[in-house]
């Protein structure tokens, strides 16, 4: 049958000159800056090092798609923006991507929806399923992310401080391990989230019907113990909300020679402790109309679940119409830390963890539609990763310049996605950028400081 469809478009014209769009046959690609993320993989070799953590059961002789060039395929797409596997089928003939996924021949298609889907089922235990012959090892994935971790810095630090936190990704459908959560008001998990400054440290998912500090212990223990048989000098602070302030961490801590400053509930024996200066933070917003604030700390001790006594500081606040007092406990001595400095200074930095969860939704660590715990753990891993390999960008290329600080939003946007025409011969691979793309003076930047 005659072929129909239309390649070539008329508008309106501009002046004297017509506009007529038209597709054509060359290779585009809206990703031209993803060279700069195969340049800091290059450089952390993170996704061959990840590919080690998998085993790979299939036939060798029938093999179309190996698994470091899928991984691959996954991390970037979701580095690049693309959330879904259904993105996968549109993005096979992508040239450029195929490049970046490790293909020897650019030219050919890179795998399916249906292949990636396989390989992020995996069943755990035997690989003797027909379909999913994939399996991964988490505690190879969880010493990954530590060992990367240790390798960003040239000398071991003299103080670390790993920041906790939980949050909660939201479930649509018939997950294993789904609960509805009161306090978040839907159905959800509720990963543990460790990161030392914007480094990744940890990402465990859970289900949602348990303590928010639910298993911190056990990751604490993991990554402590990792990071001190290469740094066995460097200081190591815990700091996180009153969810982890619970008996078994603070205690392990104690043992442990790690220091902590966890957030502390508000109740009645503590109001009673911080009365008088809460009458003087009072007093002082009277005379100044503006919020005010007292700080104390005094030995405090529960009731029944506490095993000693500890340091607890507080903050007695009187803000418009209503008192707003915080309390901490602390591990940390008042030679080094005084309350006012251990609160504002100290405590209130960890609100910086939370722009690094949202990073994480930026890169789709919420897509966990599969049926299984395991494989949505997997999912959650690959955005780690994705994380991880932006932060290596961040950390690598961008240090210096206006970008150091820049959210991974804003990194995709404006250095990643340019426009591109690939062009491909004998000896050579060309990617074609516009002229009049605005930031041409910082990518030479990037560049030349991911080739050093």
């Amino acid at each position: 049958m005659t072929q129909c469809t239309q390649i070539q478009f008329s508008f309106e014209a501009h002046y004297s000159r017509k506009v007529i769009a038209e597709f054509e046959d060359s290779r585009l690609t809206s990703d031209g800056g993803s060279l700069l993320l195969r340049e800091a993989n290059r450089k952390t070799r993170l996704i061959g090092r990840l590919a080690q953590c998998f085993q790979d059961k299939r036939d060798p002789e029938r093999i179309e798609h190996r698994l470091q060039e899928m991984l691959a395929q996954r991390i970037y797409g979701l580095a690049l923006g693309y959330e879904d596997l259904n993105d996968h089928e549109q993005l096979r003939q992508d040239p450029l991507l195929a490049m970046l996924a490790g293909k020897r021949e650019i030219s050919e298609p890179l795998a399916g929806k249906s292949t990636l889907n396989r390989m992020e089922l995996t069943p755990g235990g035997s690989a003797e399923d027909r379909y999913h012959k994939i399996n991964y090892s988490e505690a190879a994935i969880d010493h990954l992310l530590v060992d990367l971790f240790l390798e960003s810095y040239p000398t071991a630090p003299r103080q670390i401080i790993l920041d906790l936190d939980a949050t909660d990704m939201p479930l649509y459908g018939k997950q294993e391990g789904r609960f509805f959560h009161g306090y978040y008001g839907h159905y959800c998990y509720l990963p543990l989230y460790i990161f030392c400054d914007d480094h990744l440290l940890c990402a465990r998912l859970r289900s949602s019907n348990i303590d928010a500090s639910a298993g911190s212990l056990e990751e604490v223990q993991r990554i402590v113990a990792q990071i001190r048989t290469r740094w066995a000098k460097t200081r190591i602070i815990l700091r996180a909300d009153s969810g982890f302030c619970r008996e078994e961490l603070m205690s392990w801590c104690e043992q442990h020679q790690v220091d902590y400053v966890f957030g502390f509930a508000r109740n009645k024996r503590l109001r009673r402790k911080i009365a008088s200066p809460m009458r003087e933070a009072k007093q002082q917003y009277r005379q100044t109309g503006r919020p005010a604030r007292v700080f104390t700390e005094f030995r405090y001790r529960t009731r029944q679940s506490w095993s000693r006594a500890r340091r607890v500081v507080a903050k007695a606040e009187q803000i418009a119409g209503k008192e707003n007092p915080r309390f901490l406990v602390t591990s940390l001595r008042e030679q080094e830390w005084t309350p006012k400095t251990l609160y504002e200074q100290l405590y209130c930095v960890r609100g910086e963890m939370e722009n690094r969860i949202k990073e994480q939704l930026s890169l789709f660590a919420d897509r966990l539609s599969t049926e299984t715990l395991r494989s949505n753990q997997l999912r959650l891993y690959l955005s780690s990763m994705a994380y991880v390999l932006l932060h290596s960008l961040r950390r690598l290329g961008l240090q210096g310049t206006e970008w150091a600080k820049a959210q991974v939003q804003t990194i995709r946007l404006r250095l990643l996605k340019i426009a591109a025409q690939v062009q491909i011969t004998a000896r050579r691979i060309w990617i074609l950028y516009s002229f009049s793309y605005p930031w041409k003076d910082l990518y030479a930047s990037v560049w030349s400081a991911l080739r050093c």
